[in-house]
């Protein structure tokens, strides 16, 4: 029997569903999972690059990276990047092997989660947001046919990279300024921390959610955040976190396996990891 050995490097990691989801896969291919946590909130200086040597000279299948280490894993992943995703500036997934290769599974998870709940393009968006998990979903957006993406950060400058890296479908605007895109939007998206336990809030005043058609909440934990509560009161369609959280765990067990299982047999399975 072959065994899965992974992890997740991240802060507040301690309700993930990955290792569940994982072990569940696992399950249904004939494969045993060892899966650890490595939250490093409380850990000054953390070393990103000697605890990834670490794992691979341990002997790790690979490891999964989230907030706020997935530019840092493109950057370890270097070359090895798979060519296709080489230009999105950030991984979720390092799957270990000569060679090392880098994925990002967000990226391609919220392309099949849209393409299984929505029936039309993403239209104009607004995007709060341009961290690592908003570098997979703004060329997530793009290759869907949005018209136009919208983006504001803390960090311009990272804004203004992320703009960059899509190309004309996106513009960047002052947080300061976001209101007008947003009534102006088809579509929201957060790609901040805020709707976390940890960060508690919602990066949209409910007062300007209403004239849009859709919304989407890269949190996943809780699952029904204050910001997508406020876009279901307001009639918005929702696509939760957890969606795209689903999407990506089938394909990071691709990436870390190389078995195929068939989302028709997996999601329904893992819709009972459901977080409240």
């Amino acid at each position: 029997m072959s065994t899965l050995r992974a992890g997740l490097i991240g802060e507040h990691i301690s309700r993930t569903r990955l290792p569940l989801a994982l072990d569940l896969m696992c399950g249904m291919a004939g494969w045993t999972l060892e899966f650890e946590l490595i939250d490093i909130v409380d850990r000054s200086g953390f070393d990103f690059d000697a605890t990834v040597d670490g794992l691979q000279t341990k002997g790790w299948t690979g490891v999964t990276v989230t907030h706020p280490w997935k530019t840092s894993a493109a950057a370890y992943a270097g070359d090895g990047m798979l060519p296709e995703l080489r230009g999105l500036g950030a991984s979720n997934t390092l799957v270990f092997g000569q060679p090392l290769t880098g994925h990002n599974t967000d990226f391609t998870g919220f392309i099949a989660a849209w393409e299984a709940a929505m029936d039309a393009a993403p239209g104009r968006v607004a995007m709060a947001g341009a961290g690592g998990v908003a570098r997979a979903l703004g060329p997530a957006l793009a290759r869907l046919g949005a018209g136009e993406i919208v983006i504001w950060d803390m960090d311009r400058s990272r804004a203004e990279d992320l703009a960059a890296m899509i190309g004309p479908a996106a513009l960047v605007v002052p947080a300061s300024e976001a209101d007008e895109a947003i009534r102006a939007a088809d579509g929201l998206v957060n790609a901040t921390p805020m709707g976390m336990r940890e960060y508690p809030g919602s990066a949209f005043d409910a007062i300007l959610i209403g004239p849009q058609r859709w919304a989407f909440d890269a949190v996943y934990t809780p699952t029904n955040t204050e910001f997508l509560q406020d876009a279901s009161t307001a009639g918005l369609i929702t696509l939760s976190g957890f969606a795209l959280f689903q999407h990506m765990a089938i394909r990071s067990f691709q990436a870390y396996t190389g078995i195929s299982l068939d989302p028709a047999e997996v999601l329904p399975r893992l819709d009972t990891l459901k977080p409240d």
